[in-house]
């Protein structure tokens, strides 16, 4: 207690310095109490009671850059079950009661927003939309979910209003019981008397309430004084006062035990909230007896340490992992802008690059989250990252779109010349122009999709038309039909030495060239026409059935019980012939996944970061081995049906 304190104490005891009596000078001990600390950890102390010794539940944590765990557990609810269960509890004005309820609600509501927004506006990017200019306009459930907070709100500051205007009258209270103390201890009643009014007061005491911040330290050591010098002055006998000390050492003994229970409690949030309380309920229990003293204070100050370090630990190790994330997507981050440094200047590029970048967007998705002050850094690199892929590949197509219009209008232009050119009957001279069009028509690059079959077949139809009125105008001729058979058995070896590539489109558009080139080559000799048209069929229905076997999706099987029901079915023959197709189907999806995974692996630099995104990709291809197995031990199930 400081001089201050002592001399405010002095001056409200005045008047009740019996005549005669010996002024006494009080030492007020207060080495066994504890204090509520710092809102980071509770640590207790042998000091006075500092200003903030009584905790204030409508703040507490609020400002905590790592939030604290919740007891409620609203993971598994959709946005429309939290909106519910929000306007529901809202209704409850205890704001003591439901302020954890609603802090859980809102955190699990506003979690699933954010993912909600950002596939929004992913695919509001996507779709070719300007990020500066994306706007998102709350749905319903925002709005009712805004609505119902305000309630809470609204609610909370009427609460924390009451709550104040409680504080100074359980002051006014507690300062009655004071002014009550002292007259006690000039009370001339017999000891029995006295002591029982004396408990009574205690207890009076003990069942009110907080007060202001500001009067926590004055009115407890003002309290405890007067406690003091009542023992003082009415003089009870040791034994009195010894029975009171060992009632106070069970009560610690008792706050003891339900502390220790604590290091059980999985909650860390509730353990750090009991503890509080018992350290407030620790400090209204009076003194023990001297010898036990000591090593009752040790017992709780260890258990509250103990507790302390749990929840040190517990943020530690919660630091360590939103580190790691932070370094995990500072490794996607480096990815990404190589990606976007890299350049690209074809289709097939851009989406092989948009499959990469995609895949580093829900690579990012699945890891958690890094520490709050960092989070808005982070994301704000990788979204400008990938802003500024989608940018570009915006401006190439916007581009390509402008060049594949210039081709559509060559080569309608080249088609009303051949169209021109079909009543020609100057054959020699027409077919070596026809032939020159159709050597620029395949120079030319590719037109807009919704005009490619069409202006296709515009031209094929007027070079068909031409080349069948020339073949039967040269129908007797030996030597066209032999130079013919020559032309499409040339093209026949190139179709059979023909190999795949990678990219589909690729692949069908050679396969399209051999179609026309075969179309454009006139009649050969009757008696080798169907030979040689056979070959030519049975190659590219090869082809086309080799294209078809790598585009099959590789799909899932039922259970072996799925299976077993079917044997009832009169259908059940062909539904098992579906679903094992369906599953060859994702097999070889899923291997093809692999191989592009393994891929991108071989690309990562050598670095840190590289490393830790290597490991991601690995994780995910040996996922994907293992959904495999899964697939194929199904397959085998259905072979055996």
């Amino acid at each position: 207690m400081n001089a201050t304190e002592l001399k405010t104490i002095e001056k409200l005891n005045q008047p009740t310095i019996l005549p005669g009596s010996v002024k006494i000078n009080v030492k007020i001990d207060v080495n066994e109490e504890e204090v509520t600390l710092p809102k980071e950890e509770i640590i207790p102390q042998n000091e006075e009671i500092p200003q903030e010794a009584e905790l204030d539940l409508a703040n507490d944590n609020e400002n905590e850059e790592i939030e604290e765990e919740s007891e409620f557990d609203f993971s598994n609810l959709n946005k429309l079950q939290l909106v519910e269960l929000l306007e529901e509890t809202v209704q409850d004005t205890d704001i003591a009661k439901i302020k954890d309820k609603v802090a859980a609600i809102k955190a699990n509501f506003l979690k699933l927003n954010k993912i909600d927004r950002d596939k929004e506006m992913e695919q509001f990017i996507l779709d070719g939309g300007d990020k500066d200019s994306y706007e998102h306009n709350d749905d319903p459930l925002e709005v009712r979910f805004k609505a119902a907070f305000d309630i809470y709100k609204k609610n909370k500051d009427k609460y924390k209003e009451e709550l104040e205007k409680q504080k100074v009258d359980n002051l006014q209270k507690k300062l009655g019981i004071i002014e009550e103390l002292k007259a006690l201890i000039n009370s001339e009643e017999t000891l029995k008397k006295t002591y029982d009014d004396f408990r009574a007061l205690q207890d009076r005491w003990k069942e009110i309430g907080q007060v202001p911040a500001n009067e926590i330290s004055n009115i407890w050591n003002t309290y405890h004084f007067f406690i003091e010098k009542f023992y003082d002055k009415v003089k009870i006998n040791r034994e009195l006062r010894d029975l009171d000390l060992k009632k106070n050492l069970e009560a610690k003994i008792e706050l003891c035990e339900k502390a220790e229970l604590l290091l059980l409690e999985k909650s860390l949030t509730k353990a750090f909230k009991l503890l509080q309380k018992y350290h407030d309920e620790w400090k209204e229990i009076g003194p023990v007896p001297a010898d036990k003293k000591e090593e009752i204070w040790e017992r709780f100050k260890n258990t509250t340490d103990k507790v302390n370090q749990i929840r040190r630990e517990h943020y530690a190790k919660l630091e360590e992992e939103q580190k790691a994330n932070y370094e995990s997507k500072e490794a996607i981050c480096i990815k990404m802008e190589e990606i976007v440094n890299e350049p690209v200047n074809s289709i097939n590029a851009y989406q092989k690059k948009s499959n990469d970048v995609n895949e580093l967007f829900k690579m990012w998705k699945e890891i958690g989250p890094v520490a709050k002050k960092q989070s808005e850094e982070i994301w704000n690199r990788f979204k400008g990252a990938m802003n500024t892929f989608f940018e570009a590949k915006k401006e190439f197509f916007n581009k390509l779109k402008v060049q594949q219009m210039e081709n559509y209008n060559k080569k309608l232009q080249i088609c009303v010349e051949v169209e021109n050119l079909v009543d020609s009957t100057e054959w020699k001279k027409t077919t070596d122009r026809i032939k020159k069009l159709q050597e620029e028509w395949k120079t030319i690059g590719p037109v807009p999709k919704r005009h490619s079959d069409k202006i296709w077949k515009r031209f094929r139809s007027a070079c068909d038309a031409f080349f069948g009125k020339k073949s039967e105008h040269f129908s007797g001729r030996k030597d066209e039909e032999d130079a013919n058979l020559k032309a499409k058995k040339e093209l026949i070896e190139r179709i059979k030495a023909f190999e795949f590539k990678k990219d589909r489109n690729e692949n069908m558009e050679a396969i399209r060239g051999f179609q026309r080139e075969w179309m454009a080559i006139g009649h050969v000799p009757m008696k080798v026409k169907d030979a040689i048209q056979n070959e030519y069929r049975s190659l590219i229905d090869g082809l086309f059935d080799k294209l078809r076997a790598n585009d099959n999706e590789l799909t899932t099987s039922e259970y072996r019980t799925m299976i077993s029901g079917m044997k009832e079915d009169p259908d059940s023959r062909d539904k098992v012939r579906r679903e094992r197709l369906n599953l060859q189907n994702k097999i070889q999806k899923m291997r093809e996944e692999i191989i592009t995974l393994e891929n991108n692996i071989g690309f990562f630099a050598s670095s840190k970061q590289a490393e830790i995104l290597k490991a991601e990709y690995e994780k995910k291809i040996a996922k994907i081995k293992n959904d495999v197995k899964v697939l194929e031990a199904k397959i085998k199930i259905l072979n055996e049906q």
